[in-house]
Order: structure tokens, then C-alpha cells, then sequence
């Protein structure tokens, strides 16, 4: 039986190339993580989660393998990884490697062996299919970086699948050999001392092989949705890997599952089914989109804290007793929440500490993002100053190609939505680069760096840094937070993110008001009880006293 330590761990995901160089070259590095292991040994946290560590060309920043069983020479050496692991580990710290295999670099040696012929014995390792008439698409399946899905091969006279950008040829799961060589290359790392895999877009592994058209729109030409995720097979494969690789270790193991609902998520990690401990929703990092437009993520509607609310007070509720949460509003993928949904000027330190408080109450495993503990805010730059793959194909393909948003739009929601503003390099001191480097970084700097960083966080005892380290020890001391029911209060309340954590021997109430305006306290004083224990708050000592100041958050034990 599978020890569950994760269930009261808290994560720290480490974006390697922006968090610290150690050579001087701009780029961050693992001799550069290993260097700051004391830092995240201080803030208390049990696991880091490393994005994509391995050999790559870097067409989507690591997100494209070459080479899974070595690691990308900027990082590093295969022995560096060794010895991050090992360094870790001393200070009680696990490490939880990223896993890409729902795609691989067209330049990996599989893809270099399946594009020559139709005969080779890894012809089938990818998803090949033959034009339609006049070299047409296969089907109308769109990639998430825009464009179609499929790329044409001159040397097979067919297409290959990629649901990500055209250098990321989609695996084909449905061949037994390739889905062998994936567990290979796992247990390769897990003999190394890895202790578990965070596992990219896995829900996207199996594909209907009828490949059927999505049904068309008018001014659309092609589509993402249902297809894309939750294939046939999908559970089988996870059941497969389970047994091939993660049953033979104490490991932890969390799926990106993109489009899945909190029913799919029970099929995910009922302890019972033997396939993942838990998975990450997008469903509510989608509250602030349009839903069904063709700018897709890049549509931005104002954020609506009762969605919110329904959203993720829907996950705590349906699996609870049955499956188990991965808690986040930050990661490599998504902005500075504060930024995003709060107020990164005027209220910065207050509104990073209230989004904390309600995500870190919940019941379910933790996990906080570089920079999201020292309210680290997203940057606004000039379009020519964005690296990601997916900006530069959104702008060709909606601005240029399309002209279905303007420039000025889409140009707010990249300062609103793009992966860059989580991509800029850590913010260490206020010294040049901010500490990161001593040479030119990979990527600009948030110009407000000499205000936000960690060496100012750690001389101010009341920062948004110590704040999350008490979050971290109430994790670790509380078992109400692992066990306990999650009760939704003040459920159409616009300003009030508020719920009750209970045991049978106690209730725990947490509140905060994710607004700028100062509320009315009445509301939430008949679930405060008559002396409420004040267990943490973002304003000094808690208290009710009559209001609530803008994102003003405690947590309180009430009975």
C-alpha cells in the first residue's frame, strides 16, 4: 500500500530557466536550484515540482523532448540531476520531474525514425494520416496554438498529428512498443531517486481512432473541444502505467487534464481505480474567457468571484470521501493571480495573502508557483518583447491572419492572460537582474523588481513570504485541512469568498473579501461564533470588528 504523503505536502513548482543561473550565461539552472534548496527549505515546503528538465530544442521551452533520459545542457549534467535530487532529499524535500508524453520534439529519435517510411519499425510510434483529396486535411482538428492539427510530411506523403505546435509531433498510445518505451524512461528516473511525476496534458494520450470532424461554425476553420481529451482508452493507459511504474514506488503523481469535469476527475484518482493521486482542473482558470469564441483564451470577459466560487467549491464538494484536489491559481501556464483577478498596486501584499488564504483552506495538495510567495506581479510588455510560441502564432493567426480581434485587444489580454507574465526570471534582491544573473537574462526582468523580492520579503516580518510559510505550517499541524468537510457560505455574495472546514470536534471559518470596497462584517458573523479563534489573518491580529477591509482574509476556529 502506497504511503498518501502528499496529502498534507505542500508543492513548489520551480520553472528552471527563469529561477536561478549559476554560470552567468542568462539562463537559469539546476547547480542554480540546488544553491537556493535552503530558501525553500525556510519557507516549509515538502516537494518541488521541476518543469521539463530533458533534452530539448526549446521550441516550447522544454515542452518538446529530444532526449528523456538526459538533461538539457543549459540545465545541466544527468548528475546534477543526481545531486539535486540527493540535496534535496537531505532537507526532507521530495522532487516530482514533469513528464511530456502526450507529444514528443520532432527532433526525438522515435519521430527521426517514423517520418523516413511507412515500414519502419517506428512508423507508428506517432499519429500518421493519409491527405484527403488534394492534399487535404485529414480532419478539421485545430492545434491549441492555433492553426490546424495536423502538418503534412513529404517524405510519407501523409500528415502527422500535433495538438501543440507543429515541432511537437502527438505520440500514438494505441502502439504497446511506444507506450513501453514511456515506462522505460520513467522508471529510468524513478531508480534515480525521483518521487513522482507531474504529467503534461495527459488526458489528451487517447484519441478516437474514427478521427471524426468537429461540427463546423460559421468563420471558424478549425476546431478544439471534446476530441481533444478524455479519449476512449485513456484510463486504460493510466492503469497500464500504474502498474508498470508508479505501483513499485512511494511516489506522488498529479495529471494536467484539460477539459475534465469533477465526475472525470473521480475517475482519475478513486484510490480504488490505481491511476493518479490527483489532477489539475483548468475549469476555473477559464472563468475569465468567453466561452466558445474563436480569439479562445485571448476573449476576455470581467471576473466573476461567484463563478469562482460555484467553480471550485464544486471539486471540493464532489470528490470529497472520493478522489482528491490539486489546489492552484498559479503556475507556468497561467498569470499572477493578483494581477489577474486583484489589485497588484494599492493592495498588493493584502491581495496576495487573501487569494492565498482561500486556496491554501481548502482540502487538497497545495501548490505554489515561483514568485507567488514574495506577490510577484505579471509585466507589460511590448508584443515584440514576448517569447512564448503562443502568443507569436495567437497574433499571426487572430490579429494578422484573421483580423477578428485588434491589436490594442489583444495586446490588453497578453498583459491579462499570457504564460510570460509567470516566465520572467525570479526575483531575488534589487540588485542588477535581480539577483538572478550576472549575465543577460533569457528574458526581461518585471521592471518592479527592486520593490518585489525576496531579499526585502525576508527583513519584513509581516510579508506576503511569512504569510505563506504560517499557511504551510497550518498544513502540516492542522489535520483539519486534510480531512475535513468543505461547506460553501454566502454563495451569491459578489465580494465574499467565504466557507466552513469541518471535523466532528470542530469548524473552521474561512473568509476573505477579494474586493476593494470595505464590507459590512454582519453577514459572516453568524457562522464566526461568539469568540472566534484567529488561527491567521492578512491585517495583524484578527478580528470581527464591524467590517471588512479591502482583501481583508483570516481563517478562524469558530467551534
Amino acid at each position: 500500500m502506497r504511503n498518501k504523503w502528499w496529502k498534507n505536502a505542500v508543492v513548489y513548482q520551480i520553472y528552471p530557466k527563469s529561477f536561478q543561473d549559476s554560470n552567468g550565461d542568462g539562463f537559469g539552472d539546476l547547480p542554480g536550484v540546488i544553491s537556493r534548496l535552503d530558501y525553500l527549505k525556510m519557507l516549509g515546503i515538502d516537494v518541488i515540482w521541476m518543469s521539463p528538465v530533458f533534452d530539448s530544442p526549446q521550441d516550447d521551452n522544454g515542452y518538446d523532448v529530444r532526449d528523456y533520459r538526459k538533461i538539457y545542457e543549459k540545465f545541466g549534467t544527468n548528475e546534477d540531476m543526481e545531486r539535486l535530487i540527493a540535496e534535496a532529499h537531505e532537507r526532507g524535500i521530495k522532487v516530482v520531474l514533469d513528464l511530456v508524453v502526450n507529444h514528443t520534439s520532432d527532433e526525438h529519435a522515435w519521430f527521426v525514425e517514423s517520418r523516413k517510411s511507412k515500414d519502419n519499425p517506428y512508423s507508428d510510434f506517432y499519429i500518421w494520416k493519409d491527405p484527403k483529396e488534394d492534399k487535404g486535411l485529414p480532419n478539421n482538428w485545430g492545434s491549441n496554438f492555433c492553426g490546424s492539427a495536423w502538418e503534412y510530411c513529404e517524405e510519407r506523403d501523409q500528415y502527422y498529428l500535433h495538438f501543440y505546435g507543429k515541432r511537437q509531433p502527438d505520440l500514438n498510445w494505441e502502439n504497446p512498443n511506444m507506450r513501453q518505451g514511456v515506462y522505460d524512461l520513467m522508471n529510468f528516473w524513478m531508480e534515480k531517486g525521483a518521487d513522482g511525476w507531474r504529467m503534461d496534458v495527459i488526458a489528451s494520450i487517447s484519441k478516437d481512432q474514427d478521427f471524426p470532424d468537429y461540427p463546423e461554425e460559421p468563420g471558424r476553420e478549425y476546431y478544439t473541444g471534446k476530441y481533444h481529451s478524455n479519449g476512449p482508452r485513456l484510463h486504460e493507459f493510466i492503469q497500464e502505467m500504474n502498474r508498470e511504474v508508479m505501483a513499485k514506488y512511494d511516489c506522488m503523481t498529479v495529471g494536467e487534464a484539460p477539459g475534465s469535469t469533477p465526475e472525470v476527475a473521480g475517475l482519475f484518482t478513486a484510490p480504488e481505480r490505481n491511476e493518479l493521486d490527483m489532477i489539475f482542473t483548468f475549469e476555473h482558470m477559464n472563468i475569465d474567457r468567453i466561452p466558445g469564441s474563436v480569439n479562445r483564451k485571448w476573449a476576455l470577459k470581467p471576473f466573476d468571484l461567484v463563478e469562482l466560487k460555484r467553480v471550485m467549491s464544486d471539486w471540493q464538494t464532489k470528490l470529497y470521501g472520493k478522489g482528491w484536489n490539486a489546489l492552484y491559481f498559479e503556475n507556468h501556464d497561467q498569470p499572477r493571480v493578483i494581477s489577474r483577478w486583484g489589485n497588484d498596486r494599492e493592495y498588493r501584499e493584502v491581495c496576495a495573502k487573501a487569494y492565498a488564504t482561500v486556496l491554501h483552506g481548502m482540502q487538497g495538495t497545495p501548490y505554489i508557483y515561483q514568485g507567488e510567495e514574495i506577490g510577484m506581479t505579471n509585466v507589460h510588455f511590448d508584443l515584440a518583447d514576448y517569447e512564448d510560441i503562443e502568443v507569436r502564432n495567437a497574433y499571426q493567426e487572430l490579429v494578422v491572419k484573421g483580423k477578428t480581434i485588434s491589436e490594442e485587444e489583444f495586446l490588453k489580454a497578453v498583459w491579462n492572460k499570457s504564460r510570460d507574465n509567470a516566465r520572467t526570471p525570479m526575483q531575488w534582491d534589487d540588485t542588477e537582474q535581480a539577483g538572478f544573473t550576472v549575465g543577460t537574462p533569457w528574458f526581461k526582468l518585471n521592471d518592479r523588481y527592486r520593490e518585489i523580492n525576496v531579499k526585502r520579503a525576508l527583513a519584513d516580518p509581516d510579508s506576503v513570504f511569512y504569510y505563506y510559510r504560517k499557511l504551510i505550517r497550518l498544513r502540516h499541524e492542522e489535520p483539519l485541512l486534510t480531512e475535513g468537510e468543505y461547506v460553501l457560505v454566502l454563495e451569491q455574495d459578489p465580494h465574499i469568498f467565504a466557507y466552513l472546514r469541518r471535523s466532528e470536534s470542530e469548524t473552521w471559518l474561512v473568509a476573505a473579501n477579494l474586493s476593494e470596497e470595505r464590507l459590512p462584517a454582519d453577514t459572516l458573523a453568524q457562522y464566526a461564533g461568539e469568540r472566534p479563534e484567529f488561527l491567521i489573518s492578512n491585517y495583524g491580529r484578527g478580528e470581527m470588528n464591524g467590517e471588512l477591509r479591502p482583501y481583508e482574509a483570516f481563517i478562524a476556529r469558530v467551534r
